[in-house]
């Protein structure tokens, strides 16, 4: 099942007050897994960015001010095609969705409903009711560190980013959804979140090989298995394989 993580940067938390997006960013996923496949842009606002805003993802006016607007060819046809009919995936979605939707709106686009949503916000509560459950905090729970991520630099100014966080929040919707070591069930995953519950997570069947392996046994091993076998008579498991 492909997925679309992402989060969005912006000038501030109400759109209807004019906050515009300054960054976009998107990871596919499929059964959970990150593809590699990622969308990425930033946005000039077409508007001042608050200094308190900067301290958060860095991204200044003068920094903006010659990327392209949102509604631009290389922005909004990108974005739309990579996401497709997907189901979007974002840490405390209805503001993200929220921004989306207005920039969308100034450009008479059709608007995104909240079933294309997935809020790992609310699957993070019911997992750990009562703790702390922002996307840094499920980070540190889940050892992002280990994986590479820079959790102590968050802390700092302008430590949080729009891909970058996409990007933890693929490996922590994954392992919201049961990690990496879950049991294996075969069969197609059908199962979707339905209001901000887990629900059962499922693998699909791996495609055959297009050629067998190489065997890795020597010439003296498998003529000792096929002397070992023939004892066993015609009714051994490996004679009905064959």
């Amino acid at each position: 099942m492909r997925e679309i993580v992402f989060d969005t940067e912006t000038t501030g938390r109400d759109p209807l007050l004019g906050d515009r997006i300054v960054e976009i960013a998107c990871v596919e996923v499929v059964n959970l897994l990150p593809t590699g496949a990622t969308f990425h842009r930033y946005i000039n606002p077409e508007r001042d960015v608050p200094e308190e805003v900067v301290r958060v993802h860095g991204l200044t006016g003068a920094f903006l001010s010659d990327k392209p607007v949102f509604g631009a060819d290389d922005v909004i046809g990108p974005l739309i095609a990579f996401i497709g009919d997907a189901p979007l995936v974002a840490h405390n979605a209805e503001f993200d969705r929220a921004f989306l939707n207005a920039e969308l709106r100034r450009l008479s686009l059709e608007q995104l409903g909240a079933e294309r949503f997935i809020d790992t916000l609310p699957i993070a509560r019911a997992l750990f009711p009562g703790a702390a459950n922002s996307l840094d905090a499920l980070s540190r729970r889940y050892q992002l560190d280990r994986m590479g991520f820079d959790l102590a630099r968050r802390k700092g100014a302008g430590g949080h980013g729009a891909l970058l966080d996409a990007r933890m929040l693929a490996e922590v919707y994954l392992q919201l959804r049961g990690g990496r070591e879950r049991k294996l069930v075969f069969v197609e995953e059908k199962a979707r979140a339905t209001e901000g519950v887990a629900a059962p997570i499922a693998f699909v069947r791996r495609p055959r090989r297009p050629s067998p392996l190489a065997p890795l046994i020597t010439a003296a091993e498998a003529a000792a298995h096929a002397a070992f076998v023939a004892e066993l008579g015609l009714k051994a498991l490996w004679n009905e394989a064959a």
